[in-house]
């Protein structure tokens, strides 16, 4: 089967999934999360192979904001970002890290119990969280990009922190 064929198929399967449980567009879940990858998938268990998709980008995001918080082990481009950064912007990460570390520990259980609606429901509630999340990190993106180079300097021991 081409390329083309698997993704209408994976659209159609979506379908199905999207009218039982009121879930967003394909489109919309694809832009945000690229579950278009699927169509490469075979798989009888549909909405928990695009939750992974939703966790991937959740605790990529995570893990990021992490080491900005909190930068023990950091690269070293991560103590720029740090100073760059204002008390609100730390405080609106903060709160973008509280609700992506609850979304872990829900993950955690629903890798441990199948259960479709839960998926469903999972899938349905972040990507509504996603949405409010992504403008404060793009928010706080801006402040990094418009202060990176000023922020970036070297204190003659080529230490950036």
């Amino acid at each position: 089967m081409s390329d083309e064929c698997n993704l209408e198929s994976l659209k159609e399967d979506y379908k199905k999934i999207q009218k039982k449980y009121y879930l967003p567009e394909f489109e919309k879940l694809n832009e945000d999360f690229q579950i278009e990858k699927l169509a490469e998938t075979e798989t009888d268990f549909l909405v928990r192979e695009i939750r992974k998709f939703v966790a991937d980008k959740f605790m990529n995001y995570l893990r990021f904001i992490e080491s900005i918080l909190n930068p023990v082990n950091a690269p070293m481009f991560v103590f720029s970002i740090v100073k760059s950064i204002s008390e609100d912007e730390k405080k609106k990460l903060t709160e973008v890290y509280k609700k992506l570390a609850k979304c872990e520990v829900d993950l955690i259980g629903l890798d441990l119990e199948f259960v479709e609606e839960n998926e469903a429901k999972f899938l349905k509630e972040s990507y509504g969280l996603w949405q409010e999340m992504k403008k404060d990190i793009l928010e706080v993106i801006e402040v990094i990009k418009k202060n990176w180079d000023n922020k970036i300097e070297s204190n003659g021991k080529n230490y950036f922190g």
